[in-house]
């Protein structure tokens, strides 16, 4: 199986502080058991390490092959306790999903939607406690690499971290997914590079 051990940023550590985030000495926020390295100056997610990945190439995205243990969970003010999603940007799904493939990642499923009244696919993949969500147009085959695009973070209490982040998040809706509930963050507004979102925890 694949997990996320590690995720480059490229943030100054401060921004994510201000976010609430608890951010270790060495520069590392460790969100469940996955640690967000913070190596700004710099803008977005510039890669990650994967533990059990088959080589290093995932459609361009900057990948190491990692076998470090399972971090430690910190605690969060702003209320994160786990990465819910991180969101790959494709621009040919068919040949994402045949790199993803060859690193040893099967899909799990796919739904069909729209963005801007484009159409879109969404491929569902299961990299241990994180799930990566591939997001392209369908039956487009462009040109470049994948991008990791943003991360979606599972919360204590949805309507806590609204309040905590006060004007600096969109107000608090129902999620795609059945009884949970999302905000986005005002990123730039704390000086983070990373599109951000907080859900609630899923039902069991």
């Amino acid at each position: 199986m694949i997990t996320v051990d590690e995720i480059s940023v490229a943030d100054p550590a401060d921004a994510w502080r201000r976010a609430g985030f608890t951010v270790d000495a060495d520069d590392v926020c460790r969100v469940g058991g996955v640690r967000i390295r913070l190596a700004g100056p710099g803008s977005g997610i510039t890669g990650w390490a994967l533990r059990g990945a088959r080589g290093p190439e995932l459609d361009g995205i900057a990948t190491t092959v990692s076998d470090a243990p399972v971090a430690e969970p910190a605690e969060h003010a702003n209320g994160v306790v786990a990465i819910d999603h991180v969101v790959v940007l494709s621009p040919d799904l068919a040949r994402t999903v045949a790199s993803f493939g060859a690193a040893g990642a099967e899909p799990r499923r796919e739904r069909d939607t729209e963005l801007g009244g484009r159409p879109m696919r969404q491929i569902f993949f299961r990299f241990g406690e994180v799930i990566v969500e591939v997001v392209g147009a369908p039956d487009v085959a462009g040109d470049g690499p994948s991008s990791l695009w943003g991360i979606t973070y599972v919360v204590a209490d949805i309507d806590a971290t609204a309040a905590y982040f006060a004007d600096r998040t969109a107000p608090v809706k129902a999620a795609v997914q059945s009884g949970r509930r999302i905000t986005t963050l005002r990123h730039r507004d704390l000086g983070m590079s990373v599109r951000t979102a907080m859900i609630s925890a899923p039902i069991l």
